[in-house]
């Protein structure tokens, strides 16, 4: 199974926003440029709302029916590991397997002189264009890069044979992901992991590095564009070098996490992938949820006041909802809207200042990150949330389609 060069993670939470979601890719298509929808949804997402992994099988086919489809699609067990894998492995085709938390672990002894020993071809001055200067690998790095990250590669490889063992036949694309780490990793501990997955005969397609700065869910890149250009850059330099040197996968390509909403490094990121006529996969979640909350505030009535009532309970639950995307999250507790001001909101506003706008001066970073976490609160609801869902389904169609087409397709994939 091979990965197209562009492809997007886009969660739906609730399972019934895949057809609007089709619809921002076939605007794609009719441009003329082709991107994979890959629906993903994380083993806590799914204790969360009560789902399981073929409910989102079903409503991905369903929408693909709806839309009539042509194109590949995917399901992702996204960020899984050995303990959880096992519900996702009927349902889906593409494996985020992720290994940051393995990152640092020492590694034994036998491991680290096998990996040592295998890549110590890397040592000495090593040319890779696209890079500004040859990396200087020595002995000592070899053995850092092995210390650091060789658990984590092992681990990525156990859970890879496991899953391929369990699918037999079946056909799916691996991705591994160690953005959820402390660290970014360097143009050389890079190329050593793709060594190293090469070596384990890990046929990953694309793998999730962590970049400088912060990616904050559902919210704008905070950190220095210009840095975070050069990394990307550099990385998909080290990839292009993968791909023809290592044996990978020809379909190998970065995945960039958390990757909605971040408006500022689109441009330079379509610049760079022209310039190296790369692939992507650029994983956006949780905003859909977030759309169907403008939806359901812009209709107004009933809408708007579900839509009130769950931010109510987000402020009183803040640290319940926070604690697990603590992380990936800044909420300045003291610029949230009062509860007073926001019941008083017609549509307009509500919807104003949640979309993210930033030319917008209604536009409220924080709330909007309050409620990226506070899906649970809706989950709780059940077919209260549900029905609206329904009964406001063409507004919020609306809202889904034009947050990943303006927003997302466009300026990552065409530069506009």
């Amino acid at each position: 199974m091979i990965l197209e060069k562009y492809s997007m993670g886009i969660g739906d939470r609730f399972g019934r926003q895949g057809a609007a979601q089709l619809d921002a890719f076939l605007r794609a298509q009719a441009t003329g440029v082709a991107i994979t929808p890959v629906w993903n949804k994380s083993n806590r997402e799914h204790q969360i709302i009560g789902t399981k992994p073929s409910d989102t099988r079903r409503a991905a086919d369903q929408a693909v029916r709806a839309r009539n489809w042509g194109g590949a699609y995917y399901v992702d067990a996204d960020h899984i590991g050995l303990t959880n894998v096992g519900a996702f492995l009927e349902a889906c085709d593409f494996f985020t397997l992720d290994v940051a938390e393995s990152i640092g672990r020492p590694p034994d002894p036998a491991d680290l002189a096998a990996f040592t020993k295998a890549q110590r071809r890397f040592i000495g001055a090593l040319s890779v264009t696209g890079l500004d200067a040859a990396m200087d690998i020595t002995a000592a790095k070899l053995e850092q890069v092995g210390k650091t990250y060789i658990v984590a590669v092992k681990e990525a490889a156990r859970l890879y044979r496991y899953i391929a063992a369990a699918k037999g036949s079946s056909p799916f694309v691996v991705e591994v992901s160690m953005d959820e780490c402390d660290t970014p990793q360097s143009p050389m501990e890079l190329l050593l992991i793709l060594a190293a997955l090469a070596a384990e005969r890990v046929p990953v397609q694309t793998l999730a590095p962590k970049f400088t700065g912060r990616f904050n869910k559902g919210v704008n890149y905070v950190g220095n564009v210009a840095q975070f250009t050069r990394e990307f850059e550099m990385d998909l330099a080290v990839v292009r070098y993968a791909r023809e040197q290592l044996g990978l996968p020809a379909s190998l390509k970065l995945s960039v996490h958390s990757g909605s909403d971040k408006f500022s490094l689109y441009a330079p990121m379509h610049r760079a992938l022209k310039r190296f006529d790369a692939g992507l996969h650029l994983k956006t979640a949780g905003t859909t949820w977030l759309e169907e909350l403008i939806g359901l505030a812009s209709a107004g009535g009933d809408g708007l006041a579900l839509a009130v009532d769950i931010y109510e309970q987000a402020l009183g639950r803040f640290g319940e909802l926070c604690k697990p995307y603590a992380t990936v999250i800044d909420i300045d507790l003291s610029r949230l809207p009062a509860l007073a001001d926001v019941r008083g909101w017609n549509g307009e506003r509500f919807a104003a200042v949640l979309r993210h706008d930033e030319l917008c001066p209604d536009y409220n970073p924080y709330f909007r990150q309050l409620l990226h976490v506070g899906y649970k609160i809706a989950a709780e609801m059940g077919e209260r949330y549900i029905k609206a869902l329904a009964r406001f389904e063409p507004m919020i169609a609306t809202q889904v389609t034009e947050n990943l087409w303006a927003r997302h397709i466009r300026p990552v994939f065409l530069g506009t």
